[in-house]
């Protein structure tokens, strides 16, 4: 029987969108397991892209391409006085691919590189985490309407009820049943839920949620 071949590896995860772990594996599966084995991160570990090699260590080929094009895309860090250097890039999976793609196409061997096409959890798991990250970085901003281009008397809708509306007072604060109010106030009123909410995540305004809104003016 023919031995199985390795594979070089690029994994996403929704927990660090920012990086890439490109590395190699005899057994992807098997590899998989061990990283999300650990409860240390939210979100688990996908499956990219592969490439078949021949041989093992070939990703320390491609380290040594990347880190030569560009030395700090690479996560490096101290511990305990100890360096660190570890398989996760600062780049997006697509500039990953291409890597792969180019080497690929050099060696004539495109037929062994392969693209995983996200199944429903992990797609799931992408829309939570980009969900939490906006919450986020709304959270942390100094909300003003004014910065929004959101004037004094706008009608803001909750976004999954157009008859549910609060009005805009003046720059941080909206009336909602009578009350002056802020409008993670309003939004708490209405979920029932007082911790982890940021109120611009569940409003519209002119039939545009308000963090979009948020994502044009930044």
């Amino acid at each position: 029987m023919e031995e199985s071949k390795g594979v070089i590896y690029i994994l996403t995860n929704p927990s660090f969108k920012e990086y890439v772990k490109i590395g190699y594996a005899d057994d992807i599966e098997k590899r998989l397991q061990q990283l999300n084995r650990s409860e240390c991160i939210p979100f688990a570990f996908r499956v990219y892209a592969t490439y078949e090699v021949d041989c093992r260590l070939s990703d320390l080929k491609i380290h040594s391409i990347i880190d030569k094009l560009n030395p700090n895309l690479r996560s490096i860090d101290n511990f305990n006085g100890q360096k660190r250097v570890r398989e996760f890039y600062a780049m997006s999976p697509e500039d990953a691919y291409s890597i792969l793609e180019a080497i690929a196409e050099i060696h004539n061997r495109t037929d062994k590189l392969k693209l995983v096409e996200p199944d429903a959890e992990a797609q799931n798991d992408e829309s939570i985490a980009e969900e939490i990250q906006t919450e986020t970085r709304i959270r942390g901003a100094n909300f003003t309407f004014s910065e929004w281009e959101i004037p004094v008397g706008a009608v803001l809708e909750y976004y999954k009820n157009p008859d549910i509306k609060c009005t805009v007072v003046d720059d941080r604060k909206v009336e909602y049943e009578g009350e002056i109010m802020f409008l993670t106030s309003v939004a708490k009123k209405i979920i029932g839920k007082q911790n982890g909410i940021a109120g611009p995540r569940y409003f519209k305004y002119k039939g545009t949620e308000l963090w979009d809104i948020e994502g044009r003016n930044c």
